[in-house]
């Protein structure tokens, strides 16, 4: 490992005033902070192993950024296909950047996974002979993604999973709960969360084991496929809580959102794509193929960068997908995606979607071992908050689900017999945080601060980058993150602002070391590869008691095995 640099970064150890003696507290042995496809998972996989598990959702239940994930689940399940097949396909999209056992160990764990959900009454599309319908996507070799409803998986695979942690006995339910702070114990352990409840109080829950599943950070970016609740928490939480964090500068950007002037951003999947539509600049011009042999089905960096120039080469505010040449009538295949044009007067089967490119998935996040353990003892992460070593430097279509779903169950179930061996220790009732609790004399826009930031990270930190851009950004970023600290009222806005900013500023200072293009991360200044950067740039805090006094900034290589793109 090569250490880089130690930077400077002041922040706070807790974001909000608390003392343990007056805060109501819930203990369980595992605690899964999120409800998405990851954390239903390792919820129910903790359960079955014997733990009392709760799991804390930001809003209701089925609120996820899995209910919105369109195309589906990525498994081996056709005779023509194979695990091996499937690794290399992830390895290739990954761009050198993979962990090679950690791809192979989830590639072998599709089959089981979409078992267990059809277990759970998960629902999925099949063909006239019974036989699940399987579909491909951009980077895929093969016709192995697993959907529902067309483009509507994520929406029956969150309704199959909410209904069975909801049903189970062991499994206690705390929507509308937004998690603000790890809590620390003796030498660090993490024992506990910090929760803003629906009605407006704190509360402590007190567990042997904390399961991040907390989702991602679209909500840094003005073009986003993400709903609100995807601002970055978990992975900020843990920064806090002193882990380490992996390739923050990686952001994958899908190329096909929705573009209705004034209308929040859908997602129109690349499963689309996959049945055969075809991407037109404003002269119904076709373009993917100067760019790419795969054309619409070349990995997604690829593709979000070719609707990008071709929106400026043409001066226009998108490109257009046409379904008009489908073999079969687009309204049965995609009837969520239909239904949704249909507001806007697009008849899918012969008017061209106008879409955009959007922030969508983050790739890096909270660095993890092979069962979800991250740095810090008594902390796992699991899901799109974490680094497992998968995705490598862009994410292939319909692996997150599926690494989701393997990853999540292996981290519960872990975690459970970890709570085994560590049971549970009591949160300190003598503990008290002190915060500033904003000023009388300014008042801060956190609504048009919070715009500020998504504006400047989507034209400074978003699918072409440059060194004098991103260093400009860090200058803001750091300007405002002060600001925030020192004046704002602690509060969910407000502290979902102080999390983004968070993230923007460690993506930031991953994306001015990382002097090269990979994957997602394309640095006009720095256009091609470097042999030097086939590695992970990790971020480690410097508590000093009650605060972060620095990062440091370290690049670890990839072993040689990991094949190279």
């Amino acid at each position: 490992m090569d250490r880089l640099n130690t930077l400077d970064f002041e922040l706070p150890r807790y974001l909000a005033p608390f003392e343990t003696r007056r805060l109501p507290t819930y203990r369980f042995d595992v605690l899964v902070v999120g409800s998405g496809v990851a954390g239903c998972s390792a919820a129910l996989a903790a359960a079955a192993a014997g733990s009392s598990v709760a799991i804390l959702a930001k809003d209701e239940l089925i609120e996820t950024n899995t209910h919105y994930a369109q195309g589906g689940v990525a498994a081996v399940l056709a005779p023509e296909d194979s695990f091996e097949a499937h690794v290399a396909d992830t390895l290739e999209v990954g761009c050198g950047l993979c962990d090679a056992d950690a791809v192979d160990r989830i590639v072998r764990g599709g089959p089981a996974a979409i078992e267990r959900l059809i277990e759970a009454g998960v629902s999925f599309d099949r063909r006239a002979d019974g036989d699940l319908d399987l579909s491909r996507e951009g980077g895929h070799s093969h016709h192995r993604i697993v959907h529902s409803g067309g483009a509507a998986t994520g929406i029956e695979i969150q309704r199959g999973l909410a209904e069975s942690v909801r049903t189970h006995r062991d499994i206690a339910l705390f929507t509308s709960c937004f998690a603000i702070d790890l809590v620390s114990g003796a030498n660090g352990r993490v024992i506990g969360v910090l929760a803003w409840t629906s009605r407006s109080e704190l509360v402590l829950f007190s567990a042997a084991q904390v399961v991040l599943a907390t989702g991602g950070g679209g909500q840094l970016f003005r073009e986003t496929t993400n709903p609100a609740i995807a601002t970055g928490d978990g992975v900020a939480m843990a920064f806090r809580a002193g882990a380490t964090l992996r390739d923050m500068e990686f952001f994958q950007f899908h190329p096909t959102c929705l573009y209705i002037a004034g209308a929040a951003r859908v997602l129109v999947s690349e499963i689309v794509r996959g049945a055969g539509g075809v991407l037109l600049d404003k002269n119904r011009v076709r373009f993917m193929p100067e760019y790419h042999p795969a054309a619409e089905l070349a990995p997604r960096d690829v593709v979000s960068r070719a609707c990008f120039r071709r929106m400026v080469e043409t001066n226009d505010t998108s490109v257009y997908l046409d379904l008009s040449g489908l073999e079969r009538d687009p309204h049965e295949l995609f009837p969520h995606i239909s239904r949704i044009c249909q507001y806007f007067d697009i008849d899918i089967k012969r008017d061209p979607i106008p879409v955009r490119p959007g922030a969508h998935y983050m790739v890096g996040g909270i660095a993890v071992d092979a069962d979800g353990r991250t740095s810090v003892a008594g902390l796992w992460a699991v899901g799109e908050c974490s680094s497992s070593g998968l995705h490598g430097a862009n994410r292939m279509g319909s692996n997150s689900l599926l690494e989701g779903l393997v990853c999540g169950a292996r981290a519960g179930e872990r975690a459970a017999a970890d709570g085994k061996d560590f049971p549970l220790i009591p949160i300190d009732s003598r503990m008290r945080v002190e915060r500033p609790r904003g000023s009388s004399d300014v008042r801060l826009g956190i609504q048009d601060m919070t715009y500020s930031l998504k504006s400047l990270m989507w034209r400074q930190m978003g699918i072409v980058r440059s060194g004098a851009a991103i260093a400009d950004a860090q200058q803001k970023l750091e300007f405002w993150a002060r600001a925030v600290d020192r004046l704002a009222t602690p509060e969910p806005r407000t502290l979902e602002l102080q999390n983004m900013l968070i993230i923007a500023r460690l993506a930031a200072i991953g994306a001015m070391a990382r002097e090269e293009s990979r994957g997602t991360h394309f640095r006009e200044d720095f256009p091609e590869t470097r042999p030097a950067w086939r590695a992970h740039t990790l971020l480690a805090p410097r508590l000093e008691g009650d605060n972060i006094r620095a990062v440091t900034l370290s690049r670890e290589r990839v072993r040689e095995s990991v094949a190279v793109r």
